[in-house]
């Protein structure tokens, strides 16, 4: 499954960064998604969710809704299956936009997710 990780980080006590490895120890296509960093963990990181290859199956969110909400045409544009909204990344209006174009929205976690079978 291709997976974007929005808001990426190359500190590994950051959840994203946990995210982005967990997700490649898991098997799935993980791309993470920062403006100013070049790899994580030797994954190449994009500067935006536009660079992407498609298809997107989901898009997990670690930024907050300041930087989210400016993102929203793009994250349209990528027509991901799903968006994931980690804890402190909840953007309630996103939510709304997205899901009038059909895209499914959870707050969850993906750790969580990942780490019982959920994901």
């Amino acid at each position: 499954m291709n997976v974007v990780v929005l808001g990426a980080s190359p500190k590994p006590e950051r959840y994203s960064y946990q995210a982005v490895t967990l997700l490649a120890e898991k098997g799935h296509a993980v791309f993470p998604v920062h403006p100013r960093i070049d790899e994580i963990s030797g994954i190449l990181v994009f500067k935006r969710v536009g660079d992407v290859p498609k298809p997107i199956h989901t898009v997990t969110m670690y930024v907050g809704p300041h930087r989210s909400s400016p993102l929203a045409e793009e994250i349209l544009a990528a027509c991901p299956e799903r968006v994931i909204f980690n804890p402190g990344a909840e953007n309630p209006e996103l939510v709304r936009r997205l899901e009038a174009d059909g895209i499914e929205c959870l707050n969850a976690c993906t750790l969580v997710l990942l780490g019982t079978g959920q994901f």
